[in-house]
């Protein structure tokens, strides 16, 4: 079973940074697309980053585009999201998400796509 971990959320002040992690802690391995979605208080869930099994492939969201990088290290079955110049309007929970089939471009940033999902981890930005 795939069963995904996020954690590194926390209190920042803006223009701060954070680095979440995500860790499959299950014993089904694959190679999963990654992806990283958030949802704020009356509001959809949001696509953020994604990035490919090998790392080859990465999208962003044009809102995190230049000031997040997601990156992985499958060796540790971690991904990584390092969230840098950080703004209010970027407080949200955060979600880990796996995807088993391929997608490039805009596709990796489609919900539906994921299969398996963390439970989330509260990012709050002060101004």
């Amino acid at each position: 079973q795939v069963q995904l971990v996020e954690s590194g959320g926390g209190l920042v002040q803006a223009g701060g940074s954070l680095r979440l992690s995500c860790t499959n802690s299950g014993r089904t391995f694959g190679n999963y697309r990654m992806g990283w979605f958030r949802q704020a208080p009356g509001k959809e869930r949001e696509f953020v980053a994604a990035i490919s099994y090998s790392g080859g492939t990465i999208y962003y969201s044009d809102s995190v585009k230049g000031r997040f990088t997601i990156s992985r290290n499958n060796a540790k079955n971690t991904v990584y999201l390092q969230m840098n110049s950080l703004k209010p309007e970027d407080t949200a929970v955060y979600y880990c998400a796996a995807g088993r089939t391929l997608a490039t471009g805009e596709a990796m940033g489609v919900e539906q796509l994921y299969d398996y999902w963390g439970q989330g981890t509260q990012v709050t930005v002060s101004s």
